[in-house]
């Protein structure tokens, strides 16, 4: 790996860990880009070299899990149903680890003037993250919405939905599902997240049967 681009990779990578080590359980709004800079070591300018705005880590984490995701399912790979209740679990992981920065993302998301594109990450980040991983560069990352695509389309295949005009609209109501699980837990307070999570799966499964 080129030693310019893996000193980049690994600057970028640390100041997301740092991040998510300052933020902890709090909202995302509540931290500071000069926060950041202090326990990084670096300055301000270098900051927004890698994340123009603030923001940009929020999705930069998004993306990270995804790709955290699609490892796990090359190692481990679900179909259909099985693979929906595995995005539920892994969402509601990120969920219990940093409440405040998962609400605070899909608030950014639901922003009209976010960035259209999924924040963009470099082989030699995935490298860095995941070095162990054989052919880890070329291991696709899928958006949320992509997996439960995939995921929906395979379960229509099984024959685990049976009740569906399209597979967009399946994709749609999972992913519905699934973000309104974070939403709703949040303001009525609900534990445990799992079964939350997975009894707002198994109902939306049991109306497409």
């Amino acid at each position: 790996m080129n030693l310019r681009k893996e000193k980049a990779a690994r600057l970028k990578v640390t100041i997301l860990s740092q991040t998510l080590k300052l933020i902890g359980k709090k909202p995302f709004q509540d931290l500071h880009v000069d926060e950041i800079c202090a326990t990084v070591r670096m300055s301000k300018v270098t900051f927004f070299k890698y994340f123009p705005q603030k923001e940009d880590l929020l999705l930069y984490y998004f993306r990270l899990w995804c790709l955290k995701c699609a490892v796990e399912l090359k190692n481990k790979p679900r179909e259909g149903l099985a693979g929906v209740y595995f995005l539920a679990d892994r969402l509601c992981d990120a969920c219990e680890e940093h409440p405040g920065l998962m609400l605070s993302l899909i608030g950014y998301l639901s922003d009209l003037k976010r960035p259209p594109k999924p924040f963009p990450v470099k082989p030699e980040e995935k490298q860095v993250l995941y070095p162990d991983v054989g052919n880890i560069r070329e291991v696709e990352i899928l958006s949320l919405e992509q997996m439960l695509e995939k995921f929906s389309l395979e379960a229509i295949f099984k024959k685990e939905v049976i009740k569906t005009s399209s597979t967009r609209d399946v994709t749609h109501l999972f992913m519905t599902t699934l973000l309104g699980s974070v939403v709703t837990a949040h303001l009525l307070r609900i534990e445990p997240l799992r079964h939350f999570f997975r009894r707002n799966v198994e109902l939306t499964v049991k109306g497409l049967q």
